[in-house]
């Protein structure tokens, strides 16, 4: 699984959520050094976000492989409502009260026409199992956000949704995951020698 490729909005600290962002350019460097990455690998099958800045990540991979994007709605960031377009720094001056529920992760909150986390949660776990059960005992190419990476994350180490982030998930990293039916593991996280430099996913 990997998230897509650094956008302006990443180096600005602006919430994207849902909003259609494309790569800047050290993005698109970071998806043509994917290529390199995952020379040698063999994939079933390879998954994208809708959205422009994961199909834009995904493409020259899918080339170098030969393979076809399937895209994937289900893969899409988290809806962050009013909060999107907005700086972290805007969203905490402007909304203070909805800023802290959103900082101390409350599942229920949803930015007032957005999505909670519970059912951000919901949504990635279900498309992600979805295409591990119609590959089993394969191994597919994923591309996505860090909503959906940190979900994956802390749905395989059973961390519940409210602790502390205590991962990275940068841009254009890889994060191999291993799904067993109900049993889901991480075999590895957050390789990105492929990279110069890569930015976290923004946290709080």
């Amino acid at each position: 699984m990997i998230r897509h490729g650094e956008t302006a909005w990443n180096a600005e600290g602006r919430v994207q959520g849902q909003t259609d962002v494309a790569l800047s350019p050290t993005g698109e460097a970071q998806a043509r050094a994917l290529v390199a990455a995952l020379a040698g690998e063999r994939f079933a099958a390879l998954y994208a976000s809708d959205l422009t800045r994961v199909r834009q990540t995904a493409a020259p991979a899918a080339r170098a492989l030969g393979l076809e994007v399937r895209l994937d709605a289900s893969l899409r960031e988290r809806h962050y409502g009013k909060f999107e377009t907005l700086t972290y720094a805007e969203a905490r001056e402007r909304h203070p009260a909805d800023y802290a529920r959103f900082r101390d992760k409350d599942p229920h909150y949803d930015f007032g026409s957005g999505e909670s986390l519970l059912a951000f949660n919901a949504r990635a776990i279900a498309g992600v199992a979805a295409i591990a059960r119609r590959h089993a005992g394969e191994t597919v190419l994923v591309f996505t956000h860090g909503g959906v990476l940190e979900m994956v994350h802390r749905h395989a180490r059973a961390t519940g949704l409210s602790a502390a982030r205590d991962f990275e998930i940068p841009n254009a990293a890889l994060n191999w995951i291993e799904v067993a039916g109900e049993e889901w593991r991480v075999r590895a996280w957050a390789e990105r020698g492929h990279l110069d430099a890569a930015l976290d996913d923004l946290r709080e």
